[in-house]
């Protein structure tokens, strides 16, 4: 048997408030813009340039997916198995300028997709794309009224800048902290300074992918000179936040220090509730120090790392149970 290995994306665009993901035509065929590596490339860099050669659109990569998918068929009587890195894009354009391999194009439904697409590994994983693509429209609805919030409230006094969350949205693992510091203010992204780099070091030791979990804050916008963020300021972001979670329905919350445990769980001494975990509604709540505490102490960096396996090992044992049952 011979192995191949490709890269795609599923391309979709939105038309009176419902998505239509792009199928190419090769005859009765439908498929998506997707082709193999060319030397040196990762497979995000492949899918991009296919879509850009198969398909002539400017297209945004959505982050945080990423699907696997694996093909069996015969070419010349010998079997191949070819496996597939699928992306998701997206567009606001129409048209597209197809290549000289197909034949034409069409955009569509859900419905429609499943009716006329032939392959079955395709026709499986695509209530799973349509459901991401929705939830990440409403998770933009979300953070655009989320970053609005400066000019609708008068007495803001936190910065203008909105740090969205980041990460996959069909995370298992939510890491939850206070609010953004002023590196994460100046690149609009979490976790990115001192404090992200040490939680990096952390997940890496515990053999927990950063890409693979949701990152974000109880408050996403950076309290100037780094001070704690006010109850006014968590209660006016907490409806934000609890649409967040509900959206992305994470299996296990990682609180991070004193403000994340109490705002969700109304616990506020970490140093006695550190490494235990709290199931509520159906998820998994873990407690341990925001790793600014951290950098500052270094018997707090030792209990994180021994939370942090603690973690990993709850995890793994929840998989074994599952994969069991």
């Amino acid at each position: 048997m011979k192995f191949e290995f490709s890269a795609g994306a599923f391309v979709y665009r939105i038309e009176n408030g419902h998505a239509l993901l792009l199928f190419l035509k090769r005859g009765n065929d439908y498929d998506t813009p997707k082709g193999h590596f060319e030397k040196g490339e990762r497979a995000e860099e492949t899918a991009r340039r296919e879509v850009r050669e198969e398909t002539g659109l400017s297209v945004s990569f959505v982050p945080g997916f990423l699907k696997t998918v694996k093909m069996f068929f015969y070419r010349n009587k010998e079997k191949i198995m070819k496996t597939v890195k699928f992306f998701l894009a997206e567009t606001d354009e129409k048209r597209i300028k197809i290549s000289h391999e197909h034949t034409g194009y069409e955009w569509l439904s859900m419905d429609q997709a499943m009716e006329k697409i032939k392959y079955k590994n395709i026709k499986d994983v695509l209530p799973e794309v349509f459901d991401y693509i929705h939830r990440y429209e409403k998770i933009k609805e979300i953070n655009k009224e989320y970053a609005g919030l400066p000019k609708k409230e008068k007495w803001w006094n936190l910065s203008r800048t909105f740090v969205p969350g980041e990460g996959s949205l069909s995370a298992e693992i939510m890491l939850l902290g206070q609010a953004p510091g002023a590196n994460e203010d100046m690149q609009r992204r979490p976790f990115v300074g001192r404090s992200g780099q040490l939680l990096d070091r952390i997940l890496k030791a515990s053999r927990i992918k950063r890409n693979e979990a949701y990152i974000t804050s109880v408050v996403q916008f950076f309290p100037p000179k780094n001070r704690m963020p006010t109850r006014d300021e968590i209660n006016l972001c907490a409806p934000f936040l609890k649409m967040q979670m509900e959206l992305i329905k994470p299996k296990y919350v990682v609180l991070l220090g004193n403000v994340a445990s109490t705002e969700v769980l109304g616990i506020g001494n970490i140093t006695k509730m550190h490494g235990k975990t709290v199931e509520k509604n159906g998820t998994k709540y873990f407690l341990t120090f925001h790793p600014a505490a951290a950098l500052r102490f270094k018997s707090i960096l030792k209990l994180m790392l021994s939370d942090f396996r603690e973690l990993s090992l709850l995890i793994t044992k929840d998989a074994g149970n599952t994969t069991a049952q």
